[in-house]
């Protein structure tokens, strides 16, 4: 296997020596060319076998060590009970997989919440059982024993009983839409803090915990909806209807945020005795391995400390154990890492500079300092009681590349991985496997299942399809770069030329880039650049385009000094950088210095008009997608993380696309979403307008009917690609 796939990544590597056919953008819109995944894989709790999703109706279960099926855990041809279902979009195993909640009829709402109709299946007897009657549910979650399965619906919590013949308790009653929400996260909390859950049950299966959102005083945003295509709303066929919903800009009222528990036997509602400032966030709560201990996670609003406190959910009384400060910010990382284990929990930290991880007991005593050096822990996997190992990822050796390891109890650490490119993995139970997930620039994504040293025992999906279906086409080949600008700061970057290349031809130049805080787009992963293996950039060489992508300061891999130098300042040293970049391939011989663009999305979009009104023109042409153009338009975690406040902040938030309008230099085209609930769409109207007044000419605007963030249904996203190659075929001849 490893020998074929060898030389399927030469040939790939080596199209450049014959004609072979061209892609057209309708393949790449609609991801022909898109590597495959293992869909819907768990581990399972004895540590030996995962399950995973086959043909949209099964769950299989495979050993990790043979490889060899071991059941069947579901099969929606083969249940029994009056409930029948054709399709499942996900599941939820119960912790001691007896029984499984299954996901059907998904709907999203935001970026990472849904709402769905679950059913529970029990895997013995092959029954399958609605979870509740009432409607659709979110977030749904099993009790450590299995026997409840708490979920919200319409801002309330609810409790099912498997053991009571599925008795339904309310748990609260107050939920109302746009004021009160009970154990999800509002839209900015699920956007900006990453999760879509706010509830959990304690060690013993006796309490239940929340996070209560009053997001009554929180501002209201509306935006127009209309009858539209694919989805085709016929309720606005006659006058279009709003979409109304609570979103707090920068420097805005937030919601209102409580921590309560609910006492299962007797019903008794407390809430926490936190103390917070009216204005402090909590971005997330866990029970520890203390049936009477919950963990709670505070920070301040301008979001530069981590306070970690130790709740009694029956006293209500809270003591703060841990606080972190870190200037000028804490990164989003540190929420995706809080893990509890027993006795403690780890969480990631940039205190010394890097992202590394640190074990505390639940005193709040600092055990241990996991990982040390300069580089970042990207991952955290888990935690061996056992052995007392840690298992992560990091970049250790460069910023461009992954590796899996582990950490002993002695703090030696073990490389798990071995090939050069982009590893993560997901762990047995028992830590005994993992399953690897490796790309590079050249390899698309590789699924190994390997045995605790890292050694591969078998492949579950290597994608050699894909690789066959590219050798056949003209793709040119990805190069990495580094130069220096002329403040000496070194980037890192990566070129793609045509497949003819000729070095006595001048070529012009698109690049592409997003450059947020934290953010990297340069990575010896498969997932470079656009549609999935560059398939966007391939297109643009086989139309004659070189394409280069540089991360600029402010993006991450490279520790807090380099990602946080844009503090305050938002826009004004990325554009810099991007600048700094044209000027650098002008020097190229095979660069045509008057033919450079530059587009982007969201923030790259809001980079690329930052960039085309820098001061220097170097960009001929430009496309921004749905970009924010003035930060007091965004929402406030997100903005006051990196620029405080508009009244703490006035000349920071001065410094916008929309006050740079008049020294727009080149030809831009602006597209943006009209149902866009992140970055709205009069983002892009004051800054037409402010283009308007300032007399300029030199753009173009695109509007997408009821589209959101991302742009995309029916012929939407094929449309988008064909006009931004116009654009720059048009404007860069």
């Amino acid at each position: 296997m490893k020998k074929i796939l060898m030389c399927l990544v030469a040939a790939l590597s080596c199209v450049t020596t014959y004609a072979g056919e061209d892609m057209t953008i309708s393949e790449v819109a609609t991801g022909v060319y898109s590597a495959r995944g293992v869909s819907g894989m768990n581990p399972l709790s004895d540590g030996e076998s995962f399950a995973r999703i086959e043909d949209g109706k099964r769950i299989v279960a495979y050993s990790f060590k043979t490889g060899e099926q071991t059941a069947v855990l579901f099969d929606a041809q083969n249940t029994k009970g009056s409930a029948k279902i054709d399709w499942l979009d996900g599941y939820v195993m119960s912790p001691d997989a007896k029984n499984i909640l299954i996901r059907t009829k998904t709907e999203s709402i935001y970026r990472r919440s849904y709402t769905a109709v679950y059913y529970i299946y029990n895997v013995h007897n092959r029954t399958l059982e609605p979870l509740s009657e009432g409607g659709a549910q979110e977030t749904p979650k099993w009790s450590p024993d299995g026997t409840m399965v708490g979920f919200v619906r319409g801002g309330n919590l609810f409790i099912v009983k498997l053991l009571f013949n599925n008795a339904e308790v309310q748990v609260t009653k107050d939920g109302e839409y746009n004021k009160i929400i009970n154990g999800k996260p509002d839209w900015v909390y699920e956007e900006e803090f990453m999760t879509n859950c706010s509830f959990d049950f304690n060690a013993d299966n006796t309490m239940l915990a929340w996070i209560r959102y009053d997001e009554s005083e929180v501002p209201l945003y509306s935006f127009p909806l209309f009858k539209g295509m694919y989805p085709e709303q016929q309720e606005y066929a006659e006058y279009p209807g709003q979409y109304l919903y609570k979103y707090p800009v920068a420097g805005a009222r937030n919601s209102k945020v409580s921590v309560h528990t609910f006492d299962i036997k007797s019903r008794v509602i407390r809430e926490m005795k936190l103390g917070l400032n009216e204005e402090d966030y909590i971005p997330r709560i866990k029970f520890t391995s203390d049936a009477n201990k919950l963990a709670i996670f505070t920070m301040p609003r301008h979001q530069d400390r981590l306070d970690v406190y130790m709740a009694n959910p029956r006293s209500s009384e809270c003591k703060m154990v841990v606080r972190d400060e870190v200037s000028p910010y804490i990164t989003e990382d540190m929420y995706e890492s809080i893990t509890m284990i027993p006795g403690g929990f780890v969480f990631c930290s940039e205190r010394d500079g890097w992202n590394h991880l640190y074990q505390y007991d639940l005193n709040g005593n600092l055990r241990k300092q996991v990982t040390k050096g300069q580089f970042e822990v990207l991952d955290f996997y888990g935690y061996d009681e056992k052995t007392g190992a840690f298992y992560y990822s990091t970049n250790e050796g460069s910023p461009l590349r992954s590796v899996v390891c582990k950490t002993d109890a002695k703090g030696k650490v073990t490389r798990l991985t071995q090939r050069e490119g982009t590893n993560s993995a997901m762990f047995s139970a028992s830590y005994k496997y993992f399953v690897n997930t490796y790309s590079s620039i050249d390899c698309p994504p590789l699924y190994q299942v390997c045995d605790a040293n890292g050694k591969t025992l078998r492949v579950l999906e290597d994608n050699k399809d894909l690789l066959e279906k590219l050798s056949t086409k003209n793709l040119g080949k990805k190069e990495f770069f580094t130069f220096k600008t002329s403040e000496g700061v070194e980037l890192n970057g990566w070129i793609i030329k045509p497949w003819n290349f000729d070095p006595n031809k001048k070529y012009p130049v698109i690049m592409t880039q997003y450059g947020g805080p934290g953010s990297q787009q340069v990575k010896d992963m498969w997932n470079i650049g656009n549609c999935g293996g560059a398939a966007l950039e391939q297109y643009m060489g086989q139309q004659g385009f070189i394409s280069v992508c540089v991360d600029g300061r402010g993006t991450g891999g490279r520790g807090a000094a380099f990602e946080k130098q844009t503090y305050l300042h938002l826009g004004v040293l990325e554009a810099k950088d991007q600048v700094e970049t044209a000027l650098y391939l002008q020097t190229l011989p095979y660069v045509d210095a008057k033919r450079i663009g530059i587009w982007g999305w969201s923030f790259g979009g809001f980079n690329t008009l930052m960039s085309m009104s820098e001061g220097r023109p170097v960009f001929a042409a430009g496309v921004a997608v749905a970009p924010p153009t003035c930060w007091r338009y965004y929402d406030s975690v997100y903005t006051e993380r990196f620029m405080r406040t508009p009244k703490e902040n006035a000349d920071g938030y001065a410094e916008s696309c929309i006050s740079r309008a008049d020294k727009l230099s080149g030809k831009v085209l602006i597209c943006h979403g009209m149902a866009d609930d992140n970055v709205h769409f009069r983002n892009v109207a004051e800054y037409v307008e402010a283009l308007v007044q300032a007399n300029k000419t030199n753009f173009k605007q695109l509007c997408f009917t009821n589209r959101n963030h991302s742009i995309y249904g029916g012929n939407t996203r094929t449309f988008l690609y064909t006009n931004l190659i116009e654009w720059f075929q048009d404007n860069m001849k």
